[in-house]
């Protein structure tokens, strides 16, 4: 099961009502966030989902609005007891980037691992989650990201009676070993189902709907995508920026086969962003509209489930 909590959904500069994009996911014990702008740490505590517990922050390029946070949320790591190692992920050049924010920072009571990865890299994180890079289209290198969380085969008891598997022997073979039983090695896969659907979401930001993106994303439970223009007359204006309007959002969305939408990273002269949603809807009728607090839960068994703040 993956949780996702929506911090913020503002691009360029924090607004008093409206925090900069960032979002954070929680897989089993490990917490994660994508991107850190200004202010990020003040959004996570609003929202009291802790920090210490803080495993990896995956940036997806360097413009302000998302890393100017670090070095102030790195401050309030330190101080709540947080000791196990941080991973922090990011394109070519993150290395550079975090040693000069870091530079205010001072020592830090866990290590920091940083990975720099291309488009196509995979990477395994805390909490058994999988993150995919992809290279989206902007103004400089930014990274989509795609998190995977993969099901376990289903354990078929029936089949392991009728092989005369003592139930002692069953845990092993859940785990995936082989056993041993009257000099016959038997394995997992004799007692086990087929692979099952596990839970995936992604996050394209601060990049054009390209088709590389796209198939990223292909059937994801969840996309979050910035949408930073909500007028259809600012395409242009989006292709020049390296950004999105809400129907490029939506359509990458519905191309992609996602089983839902949320928008997010709107402009600042974006004032009521709820204005423009039927140009979503109509293309994609299950999207949300970004808000700080808006949490959501993909589950195994039942999909992805959404609540709104408040």
């Amino acid at each position: 099961m993956i949780d996702v909590l929506l911090l913020g959904t503002g691009a360029m500069m924090p607004l008093p009502n409206r925090y900069l994009s960032a979002t954070l996911f929680r897989t089993g014990p490990s917490l994660h966030l994508v991107d850190c702008g200004e202010g990020t740490q003040v959004a996570m505590r609003e929202y009291h989902w802790g920090f210490k517990a803080l495993d990896s922050i995956l940036l997806t390029h360097f413009h302000a609005d998302h890393v100017a946070g670090l070095p102030g949320l790195m401050h309030t790591l330190a101080h709540s007891g947080k000791t196990d190692p941080l991973h922090i992920v990011g394109p070519k050049g993150t290395y550079q980037v975090v040693e000069g924010l870091f530079v205010i920072v001072g020592g830090l009571p866990f290590e920091v691992y940083i990975h720099e990865l291309a488009g196509g890299d995979v990477l395994e994180l805390p909490g058994d989650v999988r993150v995919s890079a992809t290279e989206g289209e902007h103004r400089l290198p930014v990274l989509a990201y795609r998190f995977d969380l993969d099901r376990s085969p289903a354990f078929l008891p029936e089949m392991a009676e009728e092989l005369g598997i003592p139930r002692q022997l069953w845990g092993q073979l859940q785990r995936g070993e082989p056993v041993t039983l009257n000099g016959q090695e038997i394995a997992p896969s004799q007692v086990l189902s087929t692979p099952r659907k596990g839970a995936s979401f992604g996050i394209a930001t601060d990049t054009r709907p390209t088709r590389a993106v796209q198939e990223a994303m292909q059937g994801v439970d969840l996309l979050i995508s910035e949408a930073t223009y909500g007028d259809d007359a600012d395409t242009e204006k989006a292709k020049l920026r390296g950004h999105m309007t809400f129907r490029e959002a939506a359509t990458l969305a519905r191309d992609a086969g996602a089983g839902a939408l949320w928008l997010t990273h709107f402009g600042v002269g974006l004032a009521n962003p709820g204005d423009y949603i039927a140009n979503a809807t109509h293309v994609f009728p299950n999207t949300t509209l970004g808000e700080s607090g808006l949490t959501g839960t993909i589950a195994f068994e039942t999909g992805y489930a959404t609540r709104l703040p408040g």
